[in-house]
């Protein structure tokens, strides 16, 4: 897949922003996009801190479905007059402590070709996103992985 030019992603960028108000006030950033990857930060609040000072569970379950839905945003928004895009479950690993920032990177972990070709025949894909939640060390704090559909709006 061609690499996304810079007109594509700052629309994704704004797009997403004013679809997603939660993630704004998290203070969700954009730090890269493109076709089928997308790598969002959660800034270090303490007004979104859990009991132990770091980074509350839901704020980082927030910032990696908002690295996902970037990402459907980016690969499928051509699609959007004929499909809605819906998550169909999301299944979270938190793995170590997270304290401070956190970075989420999220794949498309299917071909994006495949899922509109499935849309074509009338059916409704279903697609996962894969995403790793880390710290600014490096270290990997979580795990995620979404399940999407595109919804035909004829259903």
């Amino acid at each position: 897949m061609t690499q996304m030019n810079a007109e594509k992603a700052d629309a994704v960028k704004s797009g997403f922003l004013a679809a997603v108000p939660f993630a704004r006030t998290l203070g969700v950033a954009f730090t890269e996009i493109d076709h089928g990857r997308a790598v969002m930060r959660l800034p270090d609040n303490t007004d979104h801190h859990n009991h132990i000072g770091g980074p509350h569970a839901g704020a980082m379950f927030t910032l990696a479905e908002s690295a996902s839905g970037a990402i459907v945003i980016g690969a499928f928004s051509d699609q959007f007059e004929r499909a809605v895009p819906l998550v169909v479950n999301a299944e979270i690993h938190y793995l170590g402590l997270a304290m401070g920032a956190v970075t989420a990177d999220a794949e498309l972990a299917r071909d994006h070709d495949e899922v509109v070709a499935e849309l074509d025949e009338g059916k409704r894909p279903e697609f996962s996103v894969e995403v790793e939640l880390r710290t600014d060390d490096g270290t990997v704090t979580g795990r995620m992985s979404i399940l999407w559909t595109l919804r035909p709006s004829t259903e």
